[in-house]
């Protein structure tokens, strides 16, 4: 294991104190130290957000992008060089809402990234309106009367959208969430990691004591990983309890390995072999 100062950023995190956030970077760090992944390796881009901002506060490579963005442009990374391994980081808005486009196709292909999601239910940059996680009837500044919409399923969206590795963690269990996300950057293609990450400003009611009592750790002897069946059915379950763990796992062509470009290497080690490069140019005057 590397030592965990290595992804120590200068620039400190400045969430809210208590934050659920302050966990998920905290489990960030510590898989990839377990998995020994230095830091000019490792790129991590996201969104706009509390959660967005996540990026500058590890030691790698990092893009800060435009609101629901992120998985846009870390797929082109991705493609441009494929020995990077890369992490998106956001929020349920960032990513279920104006960025959920990114999201589906990004599953679809299975492209090789691992994807947090910082789920508090909530748009906290902007002060507490509902996301398209709240439950229907929560209120906020947007919906005084109580939301009148359903709230997206983000584990039943990835499962029937193609990616291979679904999961869902607590940032207040940093040990079991440190696993999940390892096992999703171990993983060859799309992985989620959807986090219960609560918001202690905004969010009143999905508290840490309310994911305590309301959760539990499925997967064990008799529970299948392997089975798409079984995941959709575990991913609708809210009662008694809401289910944590690893709900979905498969190994299938990445989009990476199926890509006939990426077959001859990694495009930022391409030689481009011109003897006169302005001849390129002058097809552009």
């Amino acid at each position: 294991m590397l030592e965990l100062s290595k992804y120590k950023s200068e620039t400190r995190p400045d969430w809210c104190p208590g934050c659920g956030d302050f966990g998920v970077l905290n489990a960030l760090i510590q898989a990839t130290a377990n998995l020994e992944i230095d830091p000019k390796d490792l790129l991590v881009v996201s969104g706009i957000g509390c959660s967005s901002n996540l990026p500058g506060f590890i030691h790698s490579y990092g893009f800060h992008s435009l609101h629901g963005r992120g998985m846009a442009v870390a797929t082109g990374a991705r493609l441009a060089n494929p020995n990077l391994n890369v992490v998106v980081t956001g929020g349920d808005g960032d990513g279920y809402g104006i960025g959920v486009g990114h999201f589906i196709h990004a599953m679809r292909r299975n492209l090789d990234i691992t994807y947090i999601v910082m789920d508090n239910q909530i748009y906290g940059l902007t002060t507490g309106q509902a996301s398209p996680t709240s439950a229907r009837g929560f209120v906020t500044k947007s919906s005084p009367t109580g939301t009148v919409e359903d709230p997206i399923n983000p584990i039943a969206l990835a499962l029937v959208a193609g990616a291979s590795y679904v999961s869902r963690g607590f940032s207040g269990d940093p040990k079991h969430l440190t696993e999940l996300i390892q096992n999703g950057m171990k993983h060859k293609g799309f992985a989620l990691v959807d986090v219960f990450s609560p918001c202690v400003t905004w969010n009143k009611i999905d508290t840490y004591d309310y994911f305590r009592q309301n959760c539990y750790k499925f997967n064990g002897a008799d529970y299948n990983v392997n089975d798409l069946d079984a995941a959709i059915m575990k991913s609708r379950e809210t009662a008694p309890k809401i289910p944590i763990g690893l709900f979905y796992e498969t190994q299938k062509p990445t989009y990476e390995e199926s890509d006939p470009v990426l077959k001859n290497g990694s495009p930022v080690k391409a030689q481009l072999k011109l003897s006169d490069p302005q001849l390129i140019m002058k097809e552009f005057y």
